[in-house]
């Protein structure tokens, strides 16, 4: 396991190294990504989400953002939810080790996408915070459909590279670089979102 590991990891760095971004399916296996998503809703069900947020003061502007969102801390996580925590440490640790970037930390949290929100076009950077260097998203969504909608759209230099969230599949891609959105969709997307840092 942790040598295919160490390929996958490879496969991404290679992509982000040339391309600004890098996409890896099967990042999760079939049975976490069901676990996953029961831990998700009962995390809902639960009314443990809220309303994102679209700056450090979290101020709500539906018609910019539209998802619902969970802070996940290893502390308070769940069994599956160490699994995944500990399989980006592993996947931040990888990085450190083959592309000195220093990363110390990260930030995720749960993501809910309601039918017909979204994301407009923005860029994963506060105002005099530069701590976050890579982002990363890795969809929770069970057998995704391309007319579900929901797509991500990274804005390149020389293109708008169209990404399906399919279930498993993680996204990485340089946080204060890249523009990107979330399209509408219809059926409720579900994604374990953040970044990696390199503060703490």
């Amino acid at each position: 396991m942790e040598e295919t590991l160490a390929f996958s990891f490879e496969s991404i760095i290679s992509q982000i190294i040339e391309h600004g971004y890098g996409i890896l399916d099967n990042f999760l296996t079939e049975e976490e990504i069901t676990e996953l998503n029961e831990s998700f809703l009962a995390h809902y069900q639960a009314q443990e989400f809220r309303q994102a947020g679209i700056s450090k003061e979290h101020e709500v502007v539906k018609n910019i953002r539209g998802d619902e969102i969970l802070w996940l801390e290893k502390e308070q996580a769940n069994a599956i939810e160490i699994k995944f925590l500990e399989r980006l440490e592993a996947f931040m640790s990888y990085v450190n080790y083959t592309c000195f970037l220093g990363l110390r930390s990260y930030e995720i949290h749960y993501a809910s996408y309601p039918v017909g929100t979204f994301y407009k076009r923005h860029l994963d950077k506060f105002r005099n915070d530069s701590g976050r260097k890579l982002s990363f998203i890795c969809y929770l969504n069970q057998n995704w459909q391309a007319d579900n909608g929901g797509e991500l759209v990274l804005y390149l230099p020389d293109k708008e590279e169209i990404v399906l969230p399919i279930g498993g599949r993680l996204v990485v891609f340089e946080s204060d670089k890249i523009e990107h959105e979330v399209l509408p969709a219809n059926r409720e997307r579900r994604s374990l979102t953040g970044w990696l840092r390199n503060i703490d």
